[in-house]
């Protein structure tokens, strides 16, 4: 029968979700260091621990050496119990013998609680990491314990605590304590102190959540959130666009009579939300995002490049207010949606900005020439304007006319000098080696610092930075940390950097099989080359057809290559030197053998080879010391 303490044991083990395993092991480190502990035994000394769950006891087994006498009881036994353990023990040999102290039992419970419980700390808290590490990005729900003015503390599941900081709080919003919160979750950090979740009402992605568990239509991917724009607390524009045809994005968001979308905006306490369709065209798009402001006169637009794009949006003078929004905050939120810079303007004053364009801008006097009755009229009715008096329906007709027809021809303009600027562009990568755009920008020879802020700057390889500078030198003087000198390293190397020659592979020659020949015997003959091959080549033309038979490929030698006289003669020279010194140097070695044996030392003769032309043989010269004087023998 299974004692008290296995049943509690497996108990916890069941209630808390932990390994067996994991529990036993660190229940016997557990009680390994207590047992050092209570004895003062070395940690050298190997000892191990036996818990019988099913008794509820525990054993302790040191590692011991047997010894004829006893000096210290902790590290030694006698031979005659180590014989009860082993017949086989010997003096000096080291065995395990029980050493379960005689109080060990009240030292092991303590040991094995402190075990399990921090064994179950370390798995609550790995669980609740794992667990929320999962949930960044999604909606949780918790109970509020405590809020103060720098942050809320939200109780979550697994016993985890959520921080909701003041930053991440609606502006206005407040609490009740004890009330159920939904929050989203941004982060999730294991540090020293605990685990720290950290929450958000003010996220966008919070209010992106909201509508994907609102709108069915959202979650199963029918309707696509394309952008969301928001200010909390105050108003949010939603960009949405149907994956399927016949599908209302707009209509399935709002919900019949806006019951999802009012759901939403009680979670978000009373924040205003725009549900507007997405456009594929920027100017369509731009004039659904301004809305409520109804109707809009007219939307141009100009984009010099990626990031400069700036649409100049024309509504009627009753609209401008609404278009813009309190604090401009309708135009902001609208211009964060889109992605472009937003100019708001009345009629009036495009027409007036129309006007001074048409005067001052040289590239405009054809039309200005043409428009010149329009421009009075407009000039006259911009100054009724200005004395307050009302205008017409004909009269705001008449400027948006006018408006449309120059900002128009501005549009044109841009488009001619976009695709001059782009034809330029195109030119000068032409005229930059391709090698350049493979090379990653970290790798060019330049100071880390400097490619630290060209690669944050956008410019991901050489060839960007290359294209830069010839393009627009000023720019990247222009970022902060590159100074003057810095400008000069750069144009310097891109104006004297050199890339390594290309490797040429030569083609592979095409050998023919020479035509099965008989063999003929080669003869020299002056100018007959030429004539013995044209006789082979006209019997190949005059002969019949036959039936081809492969044949052997017959491998011709290399012919020797003809050598003058001159180099012959230096060759023979210097293979009869060659044999001279092999017979010099074995005269040497013999002599070096007899001085050996007679046990005598001298030094090797000198000697010089030369050849005699005359004689046309090698001569070695020797030099002997002879009384302080060099003589030479021949």
């Amino acid at each position: 029968m299974k004692s008290e303490f296995a049943l509690a044991f497996n108990e916890v083990l069941e209630e808390k979700q932990l390994p067996r395993e994991v529990i036993m092991s660190a229940l016997e480190n557990a009680m390994i260091a207590a047992y050092r502990k209570a004895v003062g035994a070395s940690n050298a000394q190997s000892v191990k621990v036996e818990i019988d769950m099913d008794k509820g006891s525990v054993k302790v087994f040191a590692e011991k050496e047997v010894s004829d006498s006893i000096i210290d009881a902790r590290t030694e036994v006698l031979l005659d119990e180590a014989r009860m353990i082993d017949p086989d023990a010997q003096i000096g040999d080291l065995i395990m013998v029980e050493s379960t102290p005689a109080d060990f039992g009240r030292i092991a419970a303590s040991t094995a609680r402190q075990a399990i419980q921090q064994k179950i700390r370390d798995a609550e808290k790995s669980q609740q990491f794992e667990f929320f590490s999962r949930q960044v990005g999604e909606i949780i729900s918790g109970v509020l314990q405590a809020v103060n003015r720098m942050q809320a503390t939200i109780g979550l599941d697994l016993k985890a605590e959520g921080t909701m900081l003041r930053k991440d709080m609606i502006p206005g919003e407040r609490f009740r304590m004890h009330e159920r919160i939904r929050a989203y979750v941004y982060e999730v950090k294991d540090t020293p102190k605990g685990l720290q979740i950290m929450l958000s009402h003010t996220h966008r992605n919070f209010l992106r959540r909201l509508l994907e568990n609102e709108v069915p239509e959202i979650y199963h991917g029918i309707v696509e959130i394309r952008s969301i724009a928001r200010e909390p607390g105050q108003r949010a524009k939603v960009a949405v666009s149907a994956t399927q045809m016949g599908i209302d994005p707009v209509g399935a968001c709002v919900g019949q009579r806006g019951v999802r979308i009012q759901a939403i905006v009680n979670e978000l306490h009373g924040e205003k939300i725009d549900i507007i369709e997405w456009k594929s065209d920027p100017a369509a798009y731009i004039e659904k995002a301004i809305s409520p402001a109804k109707p809009v006169i007219g939307v141009y637009l100009s984009q010099t490049t990626s990031e400069n794009k700036t649409a100049t949006v024309v509504v009627p003078e009753d609209q401008l207010s609404l278009a813009i929004g309190k604090e401009g905050q309708n135009a902001r939120l609208a211009a964060k949606l889109t992605g472009w810079r937003i100019d708001i303007l009345s009629v009036p004053e495009a027409a007036s900005r129309a006007l001074i364009k048409m005067r001052e801008d040289p590239s405009l006097q054809d039309m200005a020439a043409e428009e010149a009755e329009i421009m009075t009229r407009i000039t006259d009715i911009l100054k009724k304007k200005e004395d307050g008096k009302a205008l017409t329906s004909e009269d705001n007709t008449l400027m948006a006319r006018f408006v449309d027809r120059v900002e128009k021809r501005g549009e044109a303009d841009r488009k001619q000098e976009d695709a001059a600027a782009q034809a330029e562009l195109k030119a000068l990568r032409a005229s930059i080696d391709p090698r350049a755009f493979e090379m990653p920008i970290l790798d060019v020879p330049l100071k880390e610092h400097i490619l630290a802020i060209l690669q944050e700057a956008g410019m991901e390889n050489f060839g960007d930075l290359m294209l830069q500078v010839k393009r627009d030198p000023d720019k990247i003087l222009s970022l902060n940390g590159i100074g003057p000198k810095a400008m000069e390293e750069i144009q310097t190397l891109v104006q004297t950097y050199q890339f390594p020659a290309l490797e040429t592979v030569p083609e592979p020659v095409s050998e023919e099989a020479p035509a099965h020949e008989e063999p003929a015997t080669a003869a020299v003959v002056e100018g007959g080359a030429e004539a013995v091959v044209s006789e082979v080549e006209a019997e190949a033309v005059e002969a019949p057809a036959v039936e081809t038979v492969e044949t052997p490929a017959i491998v011709e030698e290399p012919a020797a290559e003809e050598k003058s006289f001159e180099e012959l003669f230096k060759l023979e020279s210097l293979h009869r030197e060659e044999k001279a010194r092999e017979l010099v140097s074995e005269d040497e070695d013999s002599a070096d053998q007899k001085q050996d044996k007679k046990g005598k030392g001298k030094k090797k003769k000198g000697y010089t080879v030369e050849y005699d032309p005359d004689k046309e043989e090698e001569i070695v010269r020797y030099k002997h010391k002879k009384d302080g004087d060099w003589t030479e023998d021949w």
